[in-house]
């Protein structure tokens, strides 16, 4: 990416090699009131919030604000980096930890929901604070990395629970930290024979695509299986450099997937998500989950209503790929999990027939087989002698 004026503008004496290195992103990153005031042209709502504090913390890397508009207070990158006053407001369903988190958190960092997955919180720092954030309640506290006792801690807790078979990094961004640390998680979590799968879940190469070098790549490699799950939201987001990021992970062999939030009035519209999902799945992202924004505080005027998301859905169906469908799932507030939701194209059913309407307007009939079912009749006996096999862990050859 080139220099614009605003970039010179705004930052002085930057270079080139500056503006491409993440660390310089990092540490010049806008955060105060009079910082985003030489950026933007801020509205009276908005300096309102910088003024009265919404109680999270706010950040973006100078790249990121690069993307959204300094005049246009409806530009959907702007609305998601830039608090309103509207985060003030303490109406609607808002609650500090809308996924209950706390209440499946054995020891520190470790959130434990389902029974073969953890969340390791290896960090609480981002490089931008997203204005819809579900975990208000943890991330922008400012410990770079996790203690070393709470650290062991996490550790212990993964080494003796050999149902667990993936982890999930996340925080704050794990991408905020540096190279060695992340090697050390990564090797530390390789040494637990039943861990089969690591995923980093990370908006770097949406907000500081640059984090992604050839060094980072070489290290997930190294540690294969490495899952890398990232964050775009809307096509404005897809810049030529975080399009290089995303090949240049998925060319060393690292699946990426992406996770969206439906945002009213950011990308609530089933263009927008057709356009942001066909473009991931030609850089060879899949288009993994399309969620229902949490119930965090300051965040109720990002919510939209389930109704309206299961439309979009059902507008995509049949008209969007299945490998560019992301799907609509909404975590249950108070810790209950995911919910997958689909459109319901069921219009009668009995035991001996269930009729369907096509997204096309297709009717069509689905009888019940004839004869009865070819499941061994000591059923019990069989699933215990495969579920034996699914409790042995995988060899490292």
């Amino acid at each position: 990416m080139r220099f614009t004026f605003r970039q010179i503008e705004s930052f002085p004496g930057v270079t080139q090699a500056d503006w491409q290195s993440w660390a310089w992103q990092f540490r010049n990153g806008l955060s105060t009131h009079e910082q985003f005031g030489r950026y933007f042209r801020l509205t009276e709502s908005e300096s309102e919030a910088f003024k009265r504090n919404p109680g999270f913390q706010i950040r973006s890397t100078p790249y990121y604000a690069m993307l959204a508009s300094r005049d246009d207070v409806k530009d959907p990158v702007r609305r998601m980096i830039v608090p309103t006053a509207l985060e003030l407001r303490r109406d609607g369903q808002q609650v500090s930890d809308p996924l209950g988190e706390r209440k499946h958190s054995p020891t520190e960092r470790i959130v434990h929901r389902y029974p073969d997955r953890v969340l390791f919180l290896v960090t609480d720092q981002c490089s931008l604070y997203c204005r819809y954030c579900l975990r208000k309640h943890f991330t922008g506290q400012d410990q770079a990395f996790v203690g070393s006792k709470d650290y062991e801690k996490a550790l212990a807790y993964i080494r003796a629970a050999p149902g667990v078979r993936e982890v999930i990094l996340s925080g704050g961004d794990p991408l905020t930290l540096g190279d060695g640390r992340i090697e050390r998680v990564l090797s530390d979590l390789r040494a637990i024979e039943h861990v089969e799968i690591i995923r980093v879940g990370s908006r770097m190469p949406v907000v500081c695509p640059m984090r992604i070098t050839d060094d980072l790549v070489a290290i997930f490699k190294k540690h294969k299986p490495v899952y890398f799950m990232t964050h775009f939201n809307h096509p404005a987001e897809l810049s030529a450099d975080a399009a290089l990021a995303l090949e240049k992970l998925v060319d060393k062999g690292v699946p990426v997937y992406n996770q969206m939030v439906l945002l009213n009035g950011i990308n609530n519209h089933a263009a927008i998500v057709q356009a942001l999902s066909r473009r991931l799945l030609y850089l060879r992202v899949k288009p993994y989950y399309m969620f229902q924004c949490d119930p965090s505080e300051g965040s109720e005027h990002f919510r939209t209503p389930v109704e309206e998301s299961l439309q979009i859905q059902r507008e995509l169906w049949g008209r969007l790929s299945g490998l560019a469908m992301p799907n609509l799932s909404l975590d249950i507030p108070g810790g209950g999990g995911k919910v997958g939701m689909v459109p319901d194209f069921e219009t009668s059913n009995t035991v001996e027939a269930r009729s369907y309407e096509g997204w096309d307007g297709v009717k069509g009939v689905y009888s019940a087989p004839e004869g009865a079912s070819a499941l061994p009749a000591d059923l019990d006996t069989y699933l215990e002698e495969w579920n034996q096999i699914v409790q042995q862990p995988y060899g490292r050859g």
